[in-house]
């Protein structure tokens, strides 16, 4: 139960701020830096939780990683979206890219403790 608390906080925080500030539950319409805004808050505040569970030894589990492609999902999403109507996409490309190197450090960690 802690885990799910601890990774949910990421997503009400994000959400209070996309409210907040653009007026909207709707993360895919919005403009190219107001939504990596939303998706660094995401994404630093899911990634500060997996640190956090990590400093108190707690083990990876299913459901970091299904925030994880969450995550990366609504990022491939906006990408997608955003080449077909031929915007800029350079950033969030970038943070693509070290999504996807962040993940692949966990994953070996998670079937090392699954193993055992």
């Amino acid at each position: 139960m802690k885990k799910y608390i601890i990774h949910l906080a990421p997503f009400i925080i994000s959400l209070i701020w996309l409210v907040a500030e653009c007026q909207t539950f709707n993360p895919i319409f919005l403009k190219g830096p107001e939504f990596l805004t939303f998706y660094l808050i995401l994404l630093l505040g899911f990634y500060a939780s997996v640190f956090g569970l990590r400093v108190f030894q707690e083990t990876v589990s299913k459901t970091t990683f299904y925030g994880l492609a969450f995550i990366f999902g609504l990022g491939v999403l906006k990408l997608i979206r955003g080449i077909m109507l031929d915007k800029p996409i350079g950033f969030l490309v970038m943070i693509l890219v070290l999504e996807c190197i962040a993940g692949a450090v966990f994953i070996p960690s998670y079937f090392k403790n699954t193993r055992k």
